[in-house]
């Protein structure tokens, strides 16, 4: 399973605001901070089971709106508490009736000025990360599964935000560093020390931006400005190829925030077929958008109620489980399952239904379009430029990057680093000559 949940920074990401809960990245745990009166407890999902169930982890909960949490592979639930310039954190984990706490440290941040929060979930749930964001250089920290506790792992110069993991190994890491009052995506390899290289420049003047990566397939979904000078659009691209980046007119929704927030997984060697959830917020509220680069349309889907918004996971069979709570079920899960993915009805498939709804209660907000394709204007050409906005040369900026296995060792870095995949930068042609099918 693949699972992203962005948390946008303000002002820079332009996005709906942080996700409803966090999801390890196999899938079989969720963590998020749940109302409890006027404050906020701890609470663990458990996703793997027959039925989805929720345990409170109080006694010691953050308490704290701007906290956050994080759950394990394990099942443990990695909390942060800013206090005081400081911020501590700890694994908390059911003990029968109670809550075990095991503290881990703390991250010093005396300047005021410093922001830090959690990067998503790692591959393999076995770590965690966090980014302190100063006001000249941004740090990443292994809060989570090291060796020597709390560790400082990269300095990179300049602020960065988002944050989307490139490999399955939780090596590679896709950030946005603003520079010169500009943003653009650079890799930063935790397994060399922090070793820095750009990984998504296409335009001088542009803000580039990587929302969402597939470690399988290579997709990465983006957020640009080039192709519309102060206006970001959404892109798509894939790690390791010669094609340029597009922008699809089919992610323009009039007067709606479109933010992605999962990918489906297993789609080796077949970017273009992976499907995209999107988090829609338009007048209306929120439903969930359904997109692939291959079909040039945006499927419209009714959210279910109580949707912790902008969370949701991919199976590799084409599933897309959206986790809500509401009053008559506080821990569920929805099946939304896609047109062209199996012979079973197309659709949400809640579950579990603990008891049948009260009356009065509203079983999912309708999508203002209702379900089904959002047309672009006219039906898509087959040979793709009649959707995706066409750049005329990119002056030479343009830069992807192909994970390939590093050339025998130079000396820098252990032995074992030497075999990793690591970035290798392509130069890319002009966008008017291709054609992505």
């Amino acid at each position: 399973m693949t699972v992203c949940a962005i948390e946008p920074e303000a002002g820079h990401e332009g996005g709906a605001g942080r996700a409803g809960c966090a999801i390890t990245a196999d899938g079989c745990y969720a963590a998020r901070l749940a109302p409890a009166g006027d404050s906020f407890v701890p609470e663990r999902w458990t996703l793997d089971g027959p039925e989805p169930y929720a345990v409170r982890l109080p006694g010691g909960g953050p308490g704290e709106p701007c906290a956050e949490v994080q759950p394990l592979s394990d099942g443990r639930v990695l909390v942060r508490r800013p206090a005081g310039g400081r911020h501590t954190f700890s694994l908390l984990y059911p003990t029968g009736p109670g809550t075990g706490e095991l503290p881990l440290g703390a991250v010093a941040c005396p300047d005021e000025d410093t922001r830090l929060r959690l990067l998503p979930p790692a591959p393999g749930g076995e770590r965690a990360y966090a980014l302190a964001v100063g006001p000249r250089s941004t740090t990443v920290w292994l809060v989570a599964g090291g060796a020597f506790g709390l560790q400082q792992l990269a300095e990179v110069p300049g602020r960065c935000s988002g944050g989307a993991w490139l490999d399955r190994e939780g090596r590679m890491l896709a950030l946005d560093r603003e520079m010169g009052g500009r943003s653009k995506a650079v890799v930063v390899d935790l397994g060399r020390g922090g070793e820095m290289s750009p990984l998504l420049q296409i335009a001088e003047g542009s803000d580039d931006r990587v929302l969402l990566a597939d470690p399988d397939s290579g997709l990465l979904l983006i957020r640009s400005d080039a192709p519309s000078p102060g206006q970001d659009r959404l892109g798509w691209g894939v790690l390791g190829s010669t094609l340029p980046v597009r922008f699809p007119r089919s992610l323009r929704l009039a007067d709606c925030t479109v933010t992605p927030f999962a990918v489906q997984p297993g789609q080796l060697l077949t970017p273009e077929r992976c499907a995209v959830a999107l988090r829609v917020d338009g007048a209306l509220g929120s439903w969930i958008g359904v997109w692939r680069p291959a079909e040039r349309r945006v499927d419209h889907f009714p959210a279910p109620a109580g949707w912790l918004a902008g969370s949701g996971l991919w199976t590799a069979e084409g599933e897309l489980r959206l986790p809500y709570s509401t009053g008559a079920v506080p821990c569920g899960v929805a099946v939304l399952r896609v047109p062209g993915q199996d012979r079973r009805r197309a659709g949400l498939d809640v579950r579990p239904p603990a008891r049948p709804a009260r009356s009065g209660e509203r079983a999912a907000p309708a999508a203002p379009s209702g379900s089904g394709p959002a047309a672009d204007g006219g039906a898509p050409s087959p040979n793709g430029p009649a959707d995706e906005e066409q750049l005329p040369y990119c002056s030479g900026d343009m830069t992807d990057f192909l994970l390939t296995p590093h050339a025998a060792s130079t000396g820098q870095g252990g032995s074992g680093a030497s075999s990793a995949p690591r970035p290798v930068p392509l130069q890319q042609a002009p966008l008017a000559r291709l054609v992505t099918k």
